[in-house]
């Protein structure tokens, strides 16, 4: 599993976080970590510290708020995943048919008007 920052993405200068290039025994992985770290624990989970997922161009942590944010940064190389215990909860619901089965598909792991999507795909160089 890879995490990578894309810049400009869109004619409206959006940019994406992006989990990709993974197969199904790391997004159990990921969900497993958001699961006892974010959910059960309420606690900020720092992606660099899994040891499965290679950081190509930045660092991402997800954080418990009280207001659902996205995705926010200073400097497009350190993110905060900003969002409430219910936004983490939907993640997880959208992350568990890639735990099932091998997919082709991707999906976005919130709907939050912002700036700076987070893409998760299983494919993508």
């Amino acid at each position: 599993m890879k995490l990578g920052f894309l810049d400009n993405v869109n004619e409206y200068g959006d940019q994406v976080v992006r989990l990709y290039n993974f197969n199904k025994e790391e997004a159990i992985l990921f969900r497993d970590a958001v699961q006892k770290t974010v959910v059960d624990s309420d606690s900020s989970l720092d992606l660099s510290s899994l040891a499965f997922i290679e950081h190509t161009n930045c660092k991402l942590i997800l954080l418990v708020a009280e207001t659902d944010e996205g995705i926010l940064t200073m400097d497009n190389q350190s993110f905060l995943c900003v969002l409430t215990l219910e936004g983490f909860k939907n993640m997880l619901r959208l992350i568990e048919p890639f735990c099932i089965k091998e997919s082709k598909s991707f999906v976005m792991l919130y709907d939050i008007d912002s700036q700076i999507d987070f893409l998760f795909s299983p494919y993508g160089n």
